[in-house]
């Protein structure tokens, strides 16, 4: 059950926290992934996304861009996106689903 209370980023963070406890950790690279998925994981905060056709949104980073990439929540679609960098900010690249397998996907 959703608490009404809880803020918007907390609710988000509560959706990765859930994700990350049935992350797999069979393999060196699961267990890597999920290292390194933790050490770029922020703190939600309010981003503009932008999609073709030239629609935004505004979604929530849930990681530090390394340059290229970033993992955002699309609250509309109730999932991840993974997001290149581009001069007008995040860029949805239709790679969606759960945070850990968008981070993965790169």
């Amino acid at each position: 059950m959703i608490d009404q209370d809880q803020s918007i980023a907390g609710r988000i963070a509560d959706l990765i926290d859930a994700e990350l406890v049935d992350a797999p950790r069979d393999t060196i690279s699961d267990r890597a992934t999920l290292a390194a998925f933790r050490a770029a994981r922020v703190p939600p905060f309010e981003t503009t996304v932008n999609f073709s056709g030239g629609l935004t949104q505004r979604c929530w980073t849930v990681t530090r861009t390394d340059g290229t990439y970033r993992v955002v929540y699309l609250p509309l679609a109730g999932y991840f996106s993974l997001c290149v960098e581009s001069d007008f900010g995040p860029l949805d690249i239709g790679v969606h689903g759960p945070a850990l397998g968008c981070f993965a996907s790169v």
